[in-house]
């Protein structure tokens, strides 16, 4: 849980206000002095993470996914060479979609992966969106 802009901002103000070091800041408003110090950096909250995929190609994952519908996650991680859980993320980012068959294919897997008809752009980050590294 994040603290809102504004408690942020009165922590401040009370700072200033009274002279109050961090220390006594963190005692006083139960907020710890790391905090304080990564609020005096970036006092706007964050809405969350804007981070690339770094790795996987996403542009070939698609042709992938296009080409075998029926493969498994840890199937295409070997292609890929990376992991599970980095294919399963990057398919998320990429929009695509594991989807149940009605019938069973005789092979005996149970649904394949969709491609959706119109991948939205990964929006472009703006010079204020946070970045964590």
């Amino acid at each position: 849980m994040s603290y809102s802009l504004d408690y942020r901002q009165r922590v401040f103000e009370k700072k200033e206000k009274e002279k109050l070091t961090f220390e006594q800041t963190s005692k006083r408003f139960g907020v710890g002095i790391a905090t304080l110090f990564r609020w005096q950096k970036r006092i706007k909250p964050c809405k969350g993470r804007n981070k690339p995929a770094t790795k996987i190609d996403m542009e070939r994952l698609e042709e992938d996914v296009k080409k075998q519908k029926d493969a498994y996650l840890f199937e295409r991680a070997e292609r890929f060479e990376v992991s599970v859980s980095g294919i399963y993320y990057a398919l998320k980012r990429l929009g695509i979609s594991y989807k149940k068959n009605t019938v069973s294919p005789q092979s005996g897997r149970k649904g394949t992966y969709a491609v959706p008809e119109k991948n939205k752009a990964v929006p472009k980050r703006k010079k204020n969106d946070c970045v964590h590294r």
